[in-house]
């Protein structure tokens, strides 16, 4: 089974979504047959190259002034705790993303899913946890090595802009398959499920898709709802 997953690294539900996701596959008994695929989406691909902006003031900006966004950080910090997750958007530094999913897709292209794993959680951590700067090359190049990458073959990658065309491209195909909020699970190209869902209900997601295909039914007869609460709208 292949489970493709479209997300950005500045989505707090993207990161709760992965986690859940996660503790669900563990439990899974044919998880080792499943293989994880991240997707590129920005939800900002606005955001100027080579600048920064706190959080609090991108959230305050785009969410109706700074007491809304002190809720919607608090809600969602909460949240990411209940799943072993320890956000600290007090200094979290929203960046554009390109470079970032650029290098996931080499990841995945030269090293395989469980590299391109390990730097999607590296990324999601140094942006809401360690408040780095994921657009910086050097932090992209430590990232990388971190997870099992070339530090050198990454620099030049990334100093060529060599994936950014692709990526842009991936990017595009995401509007193509209605892809239009994130996370997004997609499970072996047929079955969507939209959003940060709870642990039993990607339990529940696996076992039947395993089923189907057992059975090799081709489709789900009711095409699954967007919560807009679980997924962070462009």
């Amino acid at each position: 089974m292949r489970v493709e997953i479209w997300s950005d690294v500045v989505c707090p539900w993207c990161y709760i979504g992965k986690r859940k996701f996660e503790t669900a596959l563990a439990g899974f008994e044919g998880r080792d047959d499943v293989e994880v695929v991240w997707r590129p989406f920005q939800l900002d691909p606005t955001a100027p190259a080579g600048t920064t902006t706190p959080v609090s003031e991108a959230y305050a900006r785009k969410f109706g002034g700074p007491e809304k966004a002190a809720e919607i950080i608090g809600r969602v910090t909460a949240v990411a705790a209940d799943a072993g997750i320890e956000f600290h958007m007090d200094v979290a530094q929203r960046a554009n993303t390109l470079d970032a999913h650029a290098l996931l897709g080499l990841a995945l292209r030269d090293h395989g899913a469980p590299v391109q794993n390990a730097l999607k959680e590296a990324l999601l951590d140094a942006y809401f946890t360690a408040g780095r700067n994921i657009a910086d090359r050097d932090t992209l190049v430590e990232l990388a090595a971190g997870a099992g990458m070339d530090a050198d073959d990454v620099r030049r990658y990334l100093d060529d802009g060599a994936g950014l065309a692709e990526t842009r491209a991936e990017i595009a195909h995401a509007n193509e398959l209605d892809v239009h909020s994130v996370p997004t699970f997609v499970f072996d190209g047929r079955w969507v499920v939209p959003g940060a869902q709870d642990v039993d209900v990607f339990s529940r997601v696996l076992a039947r898709v395993a089923e189907l295909e057992r059975s090799e039914i081709a489709e789900i007869a009711e095409p699954a709802a967007t919560c807009a609460d679980d997924t962070c709208d462009v």
